[in-house]
């Protein structure tokens, strides 16, 4: 809602404040201008990446549309699923929750959250290293150490997306300026015509440097910060888990453990002692 709020503003503020200053909106209709730029942006942003980012950038993009899934209620029910496992692993064995790690699809602790099943690396993420828990073989730090290696590669790859954005974004006022030089080579053609017709043909070049300053500047740039800021959001989750098991292994209660997890999340999706707790109770 944001993004189409914000670009709604951009918009209206641009092309408002073209009219009231006397300008004409058909003037900046150039379709061979808006295919020159954005052709190319489309073309070196397919040479420039893998077809898995590609499809991640996408995705990406859609997911700022419909809105981020990692927010309070999503943190609430990760650290209420965190809570389960480790309560039923304190009072019935590490070995009792072998299953559930095992097969979180057919786990009737794992298949109540199902926002948490549906986000495949981070259901990984939490089995994996229960799994490491129920071997008993390996000592605190070395598993925070193993945790914050993951998380560090996992940030990277959820960075990307939002990286390979911004240099589309970066490369859009020069693609305006291939596109204004084209218009301007154009214009040589009509020297001998008069000054109308070389001002029109002069307008059309400068509005495809207009229009690359502008989608650069006012919408994909933009685009791939809200993409940065999505990806903390989903990173916060892996440091929540990793704070909770670290927690637990350490040999805190279960209450104690996801309060670790809790303190990992971002302030302002975080939620209360007492709400988480009566979240848990809830479930």
């Amino acid at each position: 809602m944001l993004l189409i709020i914000g670009a709604v503003i951009v918009v209206a503020s641009v092309l408002g404040g073209y009219m009231l200053h006397g300008g004409h909106l058909m003037v900046l209709w150039q379709p061979t201008e808006l295919l020159i730029i954005f052709g190319a942006a489309i073309g070196s942003f397919i040479i420039a990446n893998p077809l898995h980012m590609i499809k991640e950038v996408f995705s990406g993009i859609l997911r700022l549309l419909t809105g981020s899934p990692f927010n309070k209620s999503y943190y609430m029910d990760l650290l209420s699923l965190l809570y389960e496992i480790f309560d039923k692993s304190r009072k019935q064995g590490v070995m009792s929750i072998e299953e559930d790690i095992d097969n979180p699809e057919s786990s009737e602790i794992f298949s109540r959250y199902p926002a948490i099943m549906k986000s495949k690396t981070l259901l990984d993420f939490i089995t994996d290293y229960l799994r490491i828990i129920s071997a008993g073989n390996m000592a605190t730090h070395e598993l925070e150490g193993m945790m914050e290696n993951e998380i560090d590669s996992r940030q990277h790859e959820l960075e990307e997306p939002a990286h390979a954005v911004n240099k589309i974004a970066d490369a859009l006022p020069g693609l305006g300026i291939v596109a204004a030089v084209l218009g301007i080579v154009i214009t040589m053609n009509f020297l001998s015509e008069g000054p109308e017709r070389i001002g029109l043909s002069v307008a059309a070049a400068l509005v495809g440097t207009f229009l690359g300053i502008w989608m650069g500047y006012g919408f994909v740039g933009p685009t791939s910060i809200a993409m940065e800021h999505a990806a903390k959001y989903e990173l916060k989750a892996y440091e929540c888990v990793k704070s909770a098991i670290v927690a637990t292994v350490s040999g805190q209660a279960p209450q104690m453990a996801i309060e670790f997890g809790r303190k990992a999340l971002p302030t302002d999706k975080r939620p209360g002692f007492q709400e988480l707790n009566d979240h848990v109770r809830a479930k």
